[in-house]
């Protein structure tokens, strides 16, 4: 059986176990806690594993601060949005396999929201939390503000303070995708984005005005509109921009509610115009739309930001962990160009 170490070199966890006998994590908790409904073939494979990779059951939830309460906080900004509710199967994905609960929370990018959930979290003294600020400033999501709490955030990076974040990279998939319409014969390529004091916003902005100036393009503000929060609002800037005589012959969207706008507009319009826009989403593929879509492992995210959170939780022999960043990659999927 081959061995399977934890990517950061530490304690093995159940996830190296069950990747190490070609079972679920779940499967795992089953076989260590002796319930009847693993097979025993699936049974001898993980306590097989379990004995090579030295894992020791609950060592880290063992580990965890005195009075802690295996639950974590999980604080998004919409979920209706499915980038949410993958993240969130990411983060449940490594909580469960560490012993914790995860509470889940919507602020509707409300910063006042937030500010209440966070301090309801933290009076139910949940281990840690994972926040997806909506607000530009974040001191109130730091650990001196929260009594020492660990935090991380996600999709948008800390401001005012440090703390551990994962990103999405924001701006080279916006460039890429930018890049890919110019490199169809595109000239004029409308944006439609999300509020530019959104960390995501400018970045995706930043990725489609640095496109245009590679290729030597002067980018047109007026076929620039910033600000969209829905797929209404989206609808009604992409058929403005596409009913003026100057029309965009292609539209790059920030996220997928503004992309699926534009397609509205765009149906209602009956003609061609092509489409990029960051995130993937169902149905894109079966559309007949000619769509550049930018797109990333959300539950990724969700995963890196589970087990930084579990890092602080834990603590380090070695002394304080240095605040950290990662980014998670993306890459240009196209629908409908054959």
């Amino acid at each position: 059986m081959a061995q399977h170490r934890s990517g950061d070199g530490g304690a093995p966890t159940m996830r190296d176990v069950a990747a190490s006998a070609g079972v679920s994590a779940m499967t795992v908790s089953r076989v260590l806690k002796n319930d009847t409904r693993v097979s025993e073939p699936a049974r001898e494979r993980v306590l097989a594993a379990v004995e090579e990779l030295g894992y020791r059951r609950n060592e880290t939830a063992r580990s965890l601060r005195l009075g802690g309460s295996g639950m974590i906080g999980l604080v998004v900004t919409n979920l209706a949005n499915p980038f949410y509710s993958r993240l969130a199967l990411g983060v449940q994905e490594v909580a469960s396999e560490h012993g914790l609960r995860v509470l889940l929370s919507n602020t509707a990018e409300q910063v006042d929201k937030e500010r209440g959930l966070v301090e309801d979290l933290a009076s139910r003294q949940v281990d840690g939390m994972i926040v997806v600020p909506a607000g530009s400033s974040h001191r109130h999501l730091a650990p001196a503000a929260l009594r020492g709490m660990p935090i991380v955030l996600a999709s948008r990076p800390p401001a005012g303070m440090d703390a551990d974040c994962v990103l999405v990279d924001d701006f080279g998939g916006a460039e890429q995708a930018t890049a890919q319409l110019i490199a169809d014969g595109h000239r004029r390529i409308g944006f439609l984005g999300n509020p530019p004091a959104l960390y995501t916003g400018a970045e995706r902005f930043r990725g489609y005005w640095a496109a245009h100036e590679s290729a030597g393009i002067e980018p047109d503000e007026s076929q620039v509109r910033r600000g969209l929060t829905d797929v209404p609002t989206a609808e009604a800037a992409a058929r403005a921009l596409l009913d003026a005589p100057d029309a965009p012959t292609a539209l790059f969207c920030t996220n997928n509610r503004l992309t699926q706008g534009a397609i509205r507009a765009v149906r209602a319009l009956g003609r061609p115009v092509a489409l990029a826009g960051f995130d993937d989403f169902d149905l894109a593929d079966v559309l007949g739309l000619p769509l550049t879509i930018v797109s990333y492992d959300a539950d990724e995210i969700g995963r890196r930001a589970g087990q930084m959170l579990i890092d602080r939780i834990n603590g380090s022999s070695a002394g304080p962990i240095p605040a950290r960043r990662t980014v998670v990659p993306t890459h240009v999927i196209r629908y409908g160009t054959h």
